[in-house]
Order: structure tokens, then sequence, then C-alpha cells
């Protein structure tokens, strides 16, 4: 399967591609319903898997495990995995990014920090110089046979973030992303130095970017834009509203038989998908016969 390049294919559209921020499986079984592409923050998965911040917590095997599930139960599905610094060590990154690329990643964010990490919209970010980052991003590149490699910089600084994004839009990655870009104005310089690469967006609630639509973010020249945590933050506030209704109602159920009730009948069907999708050859996003169509957006 070559995930990769159907990825690569829908970045090179017209419209900006959408990917959606996935922590765990069941979120990404409700997320499948509504789009074809699935984003695996760090920010997600350090705070479903581990109850911890995303601050270099993430341990590889278990990043690569999960990806590794997320195909099997979504033949069809862009899958693009943030593999953070590449865990620290050059070799380390190029042994992950083998690893992904053989459990059917279609892609992977690498990032210029070094530890300690922080989030892409956090502050106090640091650094690595930008030959050593080159440099491992050149290992990495090299490693890869199909999959989409995305290049990223944390740089704060005016001068460092153009710096950094024109030398990143010279090497053989597939795009680029600045992460945490403050305004309309900034997208609109850093489209200007990575000239034709492609140029991805990063989106978090709360975090530092401007919201933006999608057709929004095709008039800026954006191709790709990743949601980091919607999922994970509707999940937050429904579960504390779910929870706290159970506590005013002196712990008897609400009533799941009303129209958008979610009961084991709902849940079992969402589930049950994660089967059927394998009844037959799995399919590559915009193929001829989806397993399931996008709903458009």
């Amino acid at each position: 399967m070559q995930y990769g390049t159907a990825l690569r294919n829908d970045i090179a559209s017209a419209a900006t591609t959408p990917l959606i921020g996935v922590y765990d499986m069941y979120s990404a079984s409700i997320a499948a319903q509504h789009f074809d592409g699935f984003f695996v923050s760090g920010f997600g998965f350090a705070a479903s898997y581990y109850g911890l911040p995303d601050i270099g917590f993430i341990a590889w095997p278990d990043m690569v495990a999960f990806a590794e599930r997320l195909r099997l139960a979504f033949p069809a599905h862009h899958l693009l995995v943030d593999i953070d610094d590449g865990y620290v060590d050059p070799e380390v990154a190029c042994h992950v990014v083998r690893r992904l690329e053989r459990a059917g990643a279609s892609g992977v964010i690498l990032e210029d920090q070094k530890r300690p990490r922080r989030c892409g919209h956090a502050d106090g970010k640091l650094i690595l110089p930008l030959e050593e980052y080159l440099e491992k991003l050149n290992l990495v590149l090299a490693s890869r046979d199909d999959l989409v490699v995305v290049a990223r910089t944390d740089a704060t600084e005016d001068g460092e973030i153009l710096r950094r994004a024109a030398a990143l839009a010279e090497t053989d990655a597939d795009v680029v992303l600045v992460d945490g870009v403050r305004s309309v104005e900034w997208i609109h310089r850093i489209r200007q130095v990575v000239g034709d690469k492609p140029l991805l967006f990063n989106q978090i609630a709360g975090g530092k970017s401007p919201r933006l639509s999608l057709p929004e973010l095709t008039g800026l020249g954006v191709d790709v834009a990743i949601y980091s945590t919607p999922c994970l933050f509707a999940a937050h506030r429904a579960i504390d509203d779910a929870l706290l209704e159970l506590k005013a109602a002196d712990g008897r159920l609400p009533d799941s038989s009303g129209p958008g009730a979610i009961g084991v009948a709902a849940s079992t069907r969402l589930l049950e998908r994660n089967i059927s999708r394998h009844h037959g050859s799995p399919v590559l996003p915009h193929a001829s016969a989806p397993a399931e169509p996008p709903v458009t957006v």
C-alpha cells in the first residue's frame, strides 16, 4: 500500500487537506465518520496514554504500537504521526520512521526542538542548531521509501523563523511546518520564503495561532491543516458534563433512547465498522470504492 503517495496526492490538490487529531481508538472511530485523514498528535497521545503533558514523556514503541492499531482498523485513512524530535537520537529517529512506514503510516512530523521539549504552542521552547537538525532530517529522509516527511521548526524569533523555513524548504522534505504561527501576516511571510514547497498549518484550541477556516487557509496557500486536539478537548467537556449530570441525578443514568443519545447499541455499531472495513481489500483514500465516504467539509 502506497500510503505516502496517497497523502502526497491529496496535499497536491487545490484545497487544503484537513487531518484530524485523534488520541485513542474510540476517538478515531468517531472521526472516521467525518474525515478521511488522521493526525496522531503528541499532545493528545501523551494526555490519553500517560495522563501527562506533552513535554517529552512519549516512548517511541508506544507511538508505533498505536499507529499499528490505527492502520489495522482504518485501512483507507491518511495517518500522519507526530514523532517529536525523533526521540532524540538520529539513529532512533530513522528506526522509528522505518517501523512506522512498515506499520502503514502515511507520514511523520519531525521537529527541531531539543530537550526538554514543549508543546509547539507553549513558551520556553529550545531548538537545535540548524545544521544539527538538518543532519537528522536528511538521515530520516534517506530512511523512508514512500513516507511523507514534514519538516517542522519551533523557532520563535522573527529572523530565525524565516531562516529555518527557507532552509527546510530546500531539503527533500515533502512539507514544511512552522509551529505556533502567530498571525495571518506570518502565514503570508512563511509562504513567500518556502516557495513552492507545500505548507502545513497547525491549529489547536487555546494555542498561539489564529482560528481559520479551510477556505481561508486555501486562500493563504496552506496545503495541509492539522487539528491537534478537537476530539480530546471535546471529550474533556463531554465527560465532565456527563459526570456532573450523573452526580446531580443521584446516580441515575440519563435516558439513552432519545435522538442523538449514545447507548450500547450505538456504540457497538460504531465499533463494528472497524471490523467490517476489512471485509475485502483495503482501499486507499479517494479510490473508486472507499470504505465509507467522508463528510464534505
